[in-house]
């Protein structure tokens, strides 16, 4: 057995001032509780909250403070994320990976803003892997980037065995990101962390899901600390003899007899998406992908190499 504590904090975010203190205090609170944690993760822009114009360069007094709390409990510390000003000048969500010795020892920024939301902020484009020395081999994921599973498949086939995933959700699809964190979990046999914030920082509904997707811990509407212990020989079992003796899902995408076209930016497979028309918000009464034509009928569509002609009915001859 190769047991690993890692606890999610769920808490109120601030939008309009800094929650730094309130996450310290919470991480206090944690430790003395459950001093066997050996990883905290906090929730998406937990620091300052949902607003870019808080971004600041990545090294700054914020993550110092971060960095001595990890020393003096002695933990790995992932303290959500932070808006980053880039060298570059670009706007990055930014995520930092701190050790029990105070040492930052890898970062990341999130590959997939929510767009078009979050226009303003740039996508990353560096994986973050860690290993946690006779533990195993952990990711981090931000928000968004977990529906697109091209970035867990990156990670797990790397190693990954733990996928850290803060995660700033207020909106209406939260259960459908807590469907996808679980056939993650599934798909890629390994553990995952989701954690979300509270207020300006989400609706909450932490999870934490096991290789078998079944769901150790679920949050409610509340502030929640949550420590779990996990078995990365779960992972390993797992990954070698199936989902419950059945499925070997990796093994399965490692030996596969297909390369898949549509991630070749030149292939022309992807024609399509280009159909779909720029990535920008509706206005009120969108009928955007409803194709209306200006005389009531609709426009000519395709399916399966014929063509359709729908007419709108006339409402004025009292159709229905």
């Amino acid at each position: 057995m190769t047991p690993f504590a890692i606890a999610g904090i769920q808490m109120q975010v601030s939008a309009v001032h800094s929650n730094v203190e309130g996450m310290l205090q919470r991480l206090d609170i944690l430790m003395a509780r459950f001093p066997w944690t050996q990883m905290v993760l906090f929730s998406e822009l937990a620091p300052f909250g949902p607003l870019p114009r808080y971004a600041q360069p990545f090294m700054n007094d914020t993550l110092e403070r971060f960095c001595n709390a990890a020393r003096h409990h002695r933990v790995w510390l992932i303290p959500g994320s932070m808006f980053e000003m880039g060298l570059d000048g670009k706007i990055y969500n930014t995520s930092a990976v701190i050790n029990p010795a105070g040492e930052i020892v890898s970062s990341y920024r999130k590959m997939f803003p929510f767009r078009p939301y979050e226009a303003e902020v740039e996508g990353g484009t560096e994986f973050c892997i860690f290993d946690v020395p006779d533990v195993g081999r952990f990711g981090v994921s931000i928000c968004y980037d977990i529906w697109f599973p091209e970035t867990t498949r990156q990670l797990t086939s790397a190693g990954v065995e733990v996928l850290l995933h803060p995660v700033l959700t207020g909106t209406t699809d939260r259960d459908a990101e807590l469907a996808i964190a679980r056939a993650t979990a599934a798909q890629f046999q390994c553990y995952v962390f989701d954690v979300n914030g509270l207020g300006a920082g989400g609706v909450g509904k932490s999870c934490v899901v096991d290789p078998s997707a079944h769901v150790l811990h679920q949050s409610a509407g509340q502030e929640d600390l949550f420590p779990i212990e996990v078995d990365l020989d779960v992972v390993r079992r797992q990954r070698e003899t199936g989902m419950k003796g059945l499925g070997q899902v990796l093994k399965s995408f490692r030996d596969r007899t297909v390369d898949f076209s549509v991630y070749d930016r030149n292939s022309g497979a992807d024609g399509y998406l280009k159909t779909l028309g720029p990535l920008e918000l509706s206005g009120q009464g969108s009928r955007a992908g409803i194709h209306v034509g200006h005389t009531g009928e609709t426009a000519p569509q395709t399916r399966h190499g014929h063509n359709l002609h729908v007419t709108a009915p006339d409402l004025s001859k009292g159709a229905i």
